[in-house]
């Protein structure tokens, strides 16, 4: 399984409804499980960015359905592959 990161931003209705993001956030990690993903990490932020998400999937088609999933929450995602420190030393290693 390839490693994603998502960071979040919330929208307007997202804010409004804050209260009922844990149950949104159950039904994200369920939503992700029929997907053949499965989230690892969630976490709040400061700044820029009000969340992250870090999860596992098959490849980045799944990955891209997995972040359709979280836009219909109203939360605008940037989601980018992470590779793991084995995989940045095999990288390393097949480099000529």
């Amino acid at each position: 399984m390839a490693t994603f990161i998502s960071l979040l931003r919330f929208e307007a209705g997202s804010v409004r409804d804050l209260k009922e993001s844990p149950a949104r956030l159950d039904a994200l990690k369920q939503g992700f499980k029929a997907l053949g993903a499965e989230m690892k990490s969630f976490l709040v932020l400061m700044g820029q960015y009000d969340a992250l998400v870090i999860f596992e999937a098959a490849d980045a088609e799944t990955a891209q359905k997995a972040a359709f999933a979280t836009f219909a929450g109203g939360i605008r995602t940037e989601t980018m592959r992470a590779f793991t420190e084995n995989e940045f030393k095999k990288l390393v290693a097949s480099m000529p």
